[in-house]
């Protein structure tokens, strides 16, 4: 069985177990606590979950999107069927359209229809957040020339949680910040999260960020070494309870399968080389046996 799958599933028992009902602003409530954290050595696994299936292709270009391609523009997403931002594309009028719990004057709350503006010039984007955070503040441009030529330097961060941004994002970046290091030949990562859908977002994100580790080890001769994650405010929605239940039998009754085998063609040698066509054929996940998809629901 792979570590990561045991992991995953200590951190879904405890919530199930030990969490705290709470509502929020989706409308959907949650079973949360309040911080968490995990450890990978990349060196020894390469992080993603076989209880269910991860559709590694989506979550790569979606990486890609932010990081090297450096976009918020959704139709980037579309254009290579991975529609995972669907859900907080402005429309072409510049208005995001969605369900979610509003304040009344009464100090209650009810579910009702949001139509927030943004602005025709952010048609068809998430607003100011992810990747145009990354392309603005040149954080891929600042940590690349580091890993080159100042590897011992102690300030290789990347944060995504800019305040000047924080009111045209449509969501703010809930993976928001990496801290990055080069010890004894290895590249060494640190992610910070500051929410958390376990469910459906947390194997997306870890899997991306392994793979990000990988490509910057690799295009700077370095190996993989550790990626520590950190979580604050861990989530199940109450609607995906049953789901996380059926994953979570999974795990007890098999354990798991092997870890699968993480490919990188090696001929790359920059980082904004690597191929981001819907193929994404420079980066493949190889060995890779799970136990079917599981569907949850997606909250906004």
């Amino acid at each position: 069985m792979t570590k990561w799958d045991q992991q995953y599933y200590d951190l879904t028992k405890k919530i199930l177990e030990k969490g705290v009902h709470q509502e929020n602003r989706t409308g959907i409530d949650t079973i949360k606590i309040p911080s968490h954290y995990l450890h990978f050595d990349l060196g020894e696994e390469f992080p993603v979950l076989t209880t269910k299936q991860l559709f590694f292709r989506q979550a790569i270009l979606e990486m890609l999107w932010i990081y090297q391609v450096q976009s918020n523009d959704v139709r980037w997403l579309q254009e290579r069927n991975v529609h995972i931002w669907d859900e907080w594309e402005i429309d072409e009028r510049g208005y995001w359209n969605a369900i979610q719990r509003v304040k009344k004057e009464d100090g209650s709350y009810e579910k009702d229809q949001i139509h927030r503006y943004f602005g025709e010039e952010y048609a068809h984007t998430i607003g100011t957040a992810y990747g145009y955070i990354v392309s603005k503040l040149k954080l891929m441009d600042r940590l690349l020339d580091d890993l080159k030529n100042r590897p011992e330097d102690r300030r290789m961060v990347m944060s995504l949680w800019q305040d000047d941004y924080l009111k045209t994002a449509v969501l703010p970046s809930c993976v928001w910040s990496s801290e990055w290091d080069v010890t004894d030949g290895k590249l060494n990562a640190w992610v910070h999260q500051r929410s958390c859908d376990v469910p459906l977002g947390l194997p997306f994100n870890v899997t991306q960020y392994a793979v990000l580790l990988n490509l910057l080890a690799r295009v700077n001769h370095l190996e993989p070494g550790t990626l520590d994650w950190s979580i604050k405010n861990a989530h199940i929605y109450v609607n995906q309870i049953d789901g996380i239940k059926e994953q979570m039998k999974r795990f007890e009754q098999t354990g798991g399968y092997d870890a699968p085998v993480l490919w990188i063609n090696p001929d790359i040698q920059n980082f904004y080389d690597f191929d981001h066509s819907k193929d994404c054929k420079d980066i493949k996940i190889k060995n890779y046996k799970h136990m079917g998809p599981i569907r949850f629901p997606l909250a906004q």
